[in-house]
């Protein structure tokens, strides 16, 4: 007898999984104010970062439950974005999120159940499955996205 099919969870990296903020000291005030406004096409800004205080142990605890992938956006002029996330999803999620990566300027486009977003962009206002808004009051936490997410098994 086959068992039912699981359903598929969406995270996002940036603000999501990942700490933004965390990368910045290691680029000089100079690179900063060069790239003022747009910081995310810094070359090399992705692979610096880290995670989230409580990403990693989410992401493992939903994967265990949940069909689960990292649905990102990287920056079109910064090439080296879309190799750091790879290289980062290797690094802090490994085997968990093996080949789970999407990287698409059009979220709305994956089909799934849920997706955790910290913004409503590229898409994800869109998606057919319901939004979890990341940092938001109902969901400012991984806890709370946890909680949330095992709840609606």
């Amino acid at each position: 007898m086959l068992s039912a099919a699981r359903k598929i969870l969406y995270c996002d990296l940036d603000g999501v999984l990942v700490d933004f903020e965390s990368a910045l000291p290691f680029f000089s005030a100079e690179i900063i104010k060069t790239f003022d406004g747009r910081l995310d096409e810094i070359p090399g800004i992705f692979s610096k970062m880290g995670p989230l205080a409580g990403a990693i142990e989410a992401f493992e605890t939903l994967s265990q439950r949940f069909d689960t992938y990292v649905l990102s956006t990287a920056p079109w002029n910064n090439p080296s974005a879309w190799s750091d996330k790879l290289e980062w999803v290797k690094a802090h999620l490994g085997n968990t999120a093996y080949k789970r990566l999407i990287l698409t300027h059009h979220k709305n486009l994956n089909k799934g159940d849920f997706l955790v977003d910290d913004r409503q962009k590229n898409g994800a206002s869109e998606f057919a499955g319901e939004l979890i808004l990341f940092g938001s009051s109902q969901f400012p936490d991984w806890n709370s996205v946890t909680k949330f997410l095992l709840s609606r098994l």
